[in-house]
């Protein structure tokens, strides 16, 4: 049986792909061209926003950048040094599901960070390497000093062809589900709706909570409370249209820059998201004594979801738009020297295998998502008693692991830690990679 693997429009909606006439034969040598036939026709739908493809929002399908496609045309013209292979590279590797387009990189090469590459050795059969699938199998030829990725074993281009007879039958599945990510990007999109970083007012001007139902102290989800804003942040409905959707924080954390101690930002504690149901307003009435006044009425939210007990003060933020995020890992052109300033979430310094942290430089100095960096660790001080002098001596910095940064604000920005061999500190060391 033949999956034609045409991603199929949304449920309920007609099938456009008809079952074959008549049964007819078909070379194995055939099948997989028609695989990578079939993908391709769904990848140009989805890249054309075709009504036909229920492509899902996500991260990780994305336009090649101009840079990217270069290293890998360039890569794909001559292959890589086979010095740039891993030690333990597979002569042949099928996709499996869960399968990472980093760990498949880190499995052929040194560097995983070099995805263009990989990209390249195989770029005849791969146009976007956002869109690799399970069940594919990759193929390491090493020729002349330098290695190519091939989707077929070398010299299966003039191998005799089998007939194989197949039943007149069609299989929808949808493509882009099945596309491998870049990296679990469970690890990264949960933080993506959560941290925040404001200026020193940033908060102080946001509305607040000013008062929950019979009088309750705690909010959680299912609860209505009510909240004020001032200036351009009062909080307005707009009849007709799609209620307005807001985060909800505590407190803002000074972030300070761990060499120079400047204050690069200020993170803001969420707590959980609210809607708006009524906006504010004004009310004219008479009191006690029957004199006019005009009574506040706040505006009515209703608590939706809740990463902990909320309570008056707390803030209101606009949930921002959905982003689209490319998360493929690259080292920065630029040099970088960079220092963790803190670790996401958490009351202690030290960090582990996929936890996120905070760095001390932004877009305004050249960070970008995906940049992955090198993490160092401080060598220690100590005395060299084999000198009767004495001296004191710093040992070298130590590459620790890796981490690669996901979310960027103007002075500090989001990283995931991939791999570590030792703790991750505040104060540690990010350089290039190697």
């Amino acid at each position: 049986m033949i999956s034609s693997r045409l991603a199929s429009a949304s449920p309920g909606a007609p099938n456009r792909l008809k079952p074959f006439a008549a049964q007819k034969p078909m070379t194995k040598n055939l099948m997989p061209n028609f695989t990578v036939a079939a993908k391709v026709i769904g990848v140009s739908l989805a890249l054309l926003g075709s009504s036909l493809v229920s492509a899902p929002a996500g991260a990780q399908n994305f336009p090649i950048t101009a840079g990217q496609k270069a290293t890998a045309t360039q890569v794909a013209q001559a292959g890589v040094p086979v010095s740039e292979l891993a030690a333990n590279a597979p002569e042949r590797y099928t996709v499996k599901r869960g399968d990472t387009l980093w760990a498949i990189s880190g499995m052929f090469l040194k560097s995983a960070w070099r995805w263009p590459e990989l990209w390249g050795m195989n770029l005849a059969d791969i146009r976007n390497p956002h869109l690799i699938y399970p069940g594919q199998t990759l193929y390491l030829e090493r020729l002349n000093g330098r290695a190519t990725l091939r989707s077929r074993p070398a010299g299966s281009e003039n191998a005799p062809l089998d007939t194989v007879r197949v039943s007149p039958r069609t299989r929808i599945e949808l493509l882009a589900s099945d596309a491998l990510p870049t990296l679990k990007s469970h690890l990264i999109e949960p933080f993506l709706a959560e941290p925040v970083i404001v200026d020193e007012n940033g908060l102080s001007l946001a509305p607040r909570i000013v008062a929950a139902q019979d009088g309750r102290v705690l909010l959680t989800r299912g609860d209505r409370a009510y909240a004020r804003g001032q200036g351009a942040a009062v909080l307005l409905d707009a009849p007709g249209q799609k209620q307005k959707a807001y985060r909800v924080f505590r407190n803002a954390t000074p972030l300070k820059d761990p060499v120079t101690a400047e204050i690069l930002g200020y993170e803001a504690q969420y707590v959980g998201k609210a809607l708006l149901v009524r906006g504010e307003s004004t009310q004219a009435s008479v009191d006690k004594d029957g004199k006019p006044r005009t009574d506040i009425i706040p505006a009515t939210i209703d608590i939706v979801a809740a990463k902990e007990e909320m309570r008056v003060g707390d803030r209101l933020l606009p949930e921002p738009p959905p982003q689209l995020l490319s998360y493929a890992p690259r080292a920065p052109q630029n040099p970088v020297n960079a220092r963790i300033v803190s670790v996401y979430g958490s009351a202690v310094v030290n960090a582990a295998q996929n936890q996120v942290v905070v760095i001390n430089l932004g877009t305004r100095d050249g960070i970008e998502s995906g940049h992955v960096l090198a993490i160092l660790k401080d060598g220690a001080r100590l005395i060299d008693k084999t000198d009767a002098a004495r001296p004191e001596l710093k040992l070298p910095d130590e590459r620790n692991g890796l981490l690669m940064v996901f979310l960027t604000f103007e002075k500090l920005s989001y990283a995931l830690v991939l791999d570590i061999t030792d703790g991750v500190k505040v104060g540690d060391r990010l350089v290039n990679p190697r």
